[in-house]
């Protein structure tokens, strides 16, 4: 594979990580928390400054801190290590799927530093109207790293199942 190839996944990854964070230092300094800054499109989307110290959708937000530390913090590093380790490793990896692992390892880096850095949360700033869609009036507010991470876990999904097709087409049962 040649060197570009293989490199622009990653340098992806450090543009996302870069973007995420001068963005949120952006919501932080402008934007009082809790209070919509912008709303486009009618209501379809807010910039609105919320912090969240869980996972997707503030799952264990109350939990205890020291299992917040090992479930989104330490765990994270872990797989996020196994990731990159996996990426220089495996050379039969498609163009695909080392772009979503670039998608991936620039959100996860970019909401772990949040984390790590932020004791009050994420920064969160995006808000969508939902319509009463799934029972929700507004989807759970997000940002560039977690729109990264579910761009780059689509796109990991279709190279498995593309990669899984060619091989039951080379090897049938």
């Amino acid at each position: 594979m040649k060197k570009a190839i293989f490199w622009a996944p990653l340098v992806c990854a450090v543009l996302i990580i870069i973007a995420d964070q001068i963005v949120k230092a952006l919501v932080v300094s402008h934007i009082p928390e809790g209070r919509i800054y912008a709303r486009f499109f009618g209501d379809f989307v807010w910039i609105v400054h919320a912090r969240n110290t869980g996972a997707a959708f503030s799952l264990g937000a109350s939990s205890a801190p020291l299992v917040r530390f090992l479930f989104f913090i330490a765990l994270p590093v872990v797989v996020l290590g196994g990731v990159l380790v996996y990426y220089f490793r495996a050379a039969h990896l498609t163009l695909l799927l080392r772009w979503s692992m670039g998608l991936i390892l620039g959100g996860g880096i970019g909401n772990l530093i949040d984390r790590i850095f932020r004791p009050e949360g994420v920064v969160d700033f995006i808000s969508l109207k939902m319509y009463g869609f799934l029972g929700m009036e507004r989807f759970a507010t997000f940002n560039i790293a977690d729109s990264a991470i579910t761009i780059g876990e689509i796109l990991l999904i279709i190279g498995l199942l593309i990669a899984e097709l060619q091989r039951s087409k080379v090897h049938p049962s």
